[in-house]
């Protein structure tokens, strides 16, 4: 039997085989600590791009020439469903108190959201102006930079509306896509690692820090009754199914918006219905309630995945159009934002410490970052603060992508 024959026979085994060592390796990556900092989950993201540089391209190759062709969809698959499974549990476990933060918090979501969002754009511009960076290409840095997969998709919308030909239509779709695969890896990374180091920075007690975002977030979580009402399954897996569904509906009504169009995308559309069924709980009398277990693992486990299955695509052509300044660029577009964020929550609106980086994790758009700062606060409330901020970012960076594509 022949090498080919035998990729032909175990493909989808052996591509499973691929992603387990992945997460395996990456885990073990994320456990080493020094001075108190890790890089958490992240370590899988670093792992699956370590292995799409070095073992994707030949790996496809030879899956391609046995008659696998399906091994880049396979991947975007995992993409998608790790991201599904990580938003809608971060909506469930965030949807019972959150419309009580966010009532009480909810101007200063916006403005922090904003601000994050604009600073970026800003420092996108100042890269076009001061250095003579591509403006597509500059554009799909801050997307990667803030790890934006709909600003990603708008920019190769709109780069559409201005390309003169065809030909020149791919360029510029090509400019974006290898901008964004480049800030990518520190748009993650750098996010994870502010979000460590400033509570050792400012030497917060974390037990103190989490009584107050209780405090700031009301408090109260709504309590419902169960038992009174028809439970599916005993886990939650059915609610949770029903949020997702809902959740791809909304996210796939696009909105027109001049010569391009607006979407909640997967992402906005499950955490958006995600939070509304928790909260309510309930529809009529069917029980909308998903074991808190059920939803730390899903959150966990898609993560994971959708770490790998971008992370390993990513670090096939990560060195092949890799260039230092781009990733310079992508540095000041990641590193700007959070300390213009940061700055404004903590001295102008005066928010607790894990209200603070929790906004971050959002208006930064870091579904990484959210997963470090739970581990590191020792509370999953902080996805409140994630979940408020997340929405106004998300359509801010999409129309700031458009904008500066068709001003510059």
């Amino acid at each position: 039997m022949t090498l080919g024959s035998i990729f032909s026979v175990t493909g989808i085994g052996f591509m499973m085989f691929c992603v387990f060592i992945v997460a395996a390796l990456g885990y073990a990556l994320g456990r080493i600590t020094v001075k108190g900092v890790n890089l958490g989950t992240a370590g899988v993201f670093i792992v699956a791009l370590l292995f799409g540089c070095f073992f994707f391209n030949p790996l496809q190759a030879q899956l391609m020439n046995a008659g696998a062709t399906y091994v880049s969809n396979a991947l975007k698959i995992l993409e998608n469903l790790g991201l599904m499974l990580f938003v809608t549990a971060v909506g469930f476990i965030a949807g019972p108190n959150f419309f009580a933060g966010l009532k009480k918090n909810f101007k200063s979501y916006i403005l922090l959201g904003a601000a994050i969002i604009i600073s970026g754009a800003l420092a996108c511009i100042f890269c076009i102006v001061a250095f003579d960076c591509n403006a597509s290409m500059a554009v799909g840095i801050l997307s990667g930079a803030l790890t934006s997969t709909p600003a990603f998709s708008a920019a190769k919308e709109t780069v559409q509306v201005i390309a003169e030909t065809p030909e020149m239509a791919i360029e510029l779709e090509n400019m974006v896509t290898v901008g964004h695969g480049i800030a990518y890896l520190f748009g993650v990374v750098g996010v994870v690692l502010f979000v460590q180091l400033i509570p050792k920075f400012t030497k917060a007690n974390m037990a103190e820090e989490r009584a107050k975002l209780v405090v700031a977030s009301d408090g109260s979580r709504k309590e419902i009754d169960h038992s009174k009402l028809i439970n599916i399954d005993g886990f939650g897996f059915a609610a949770f199914a029903l949020a997702v569904v809902v959740g791809i509906l909304l996210g796939g009504i696009k909105i027109p918006m001049g010569n391009s169009s607006f979407s909640l995308g997967t992402t906005g559309g499950t955490l958006l219905a995600s939070l509304v069924i928790a909260h309510f709980g309930k529809i009529g009398k069917l029980s909308m309630h998903v074991e808190i277990g059920v939803l730390k693992v899903f959150r966990e486990l898609g993560l994971m995945l959708f770490l790998i299955g971008a992370g390993i695509p990513g670090g096939a052509h990560f060195v092949e159009y890799f260039a230092p300044e781009y990733f310079f660029y992508g540095v000041i577009m990641t590193i700007v934002p959070m300390i213009v964020g940061y700055i404004i929550a903590s001295k102008v609106l005066r928010l607790p410490m894990l209200n603070n980086l929790g906004s971050i994790t959002g208006g930064m758009t870091s579904t990484p970052a959210l997963g470090t700062l739970i581990n590191v606060s020792g509370t999953d409330d902080v996805a409140s603060a994630y979940a408020a901020t997340y929405p106004v970012a998300l359509v801010l960076v999409v129309l700031v992508s458009q904008f500066i594509i068709l001003l510059f």
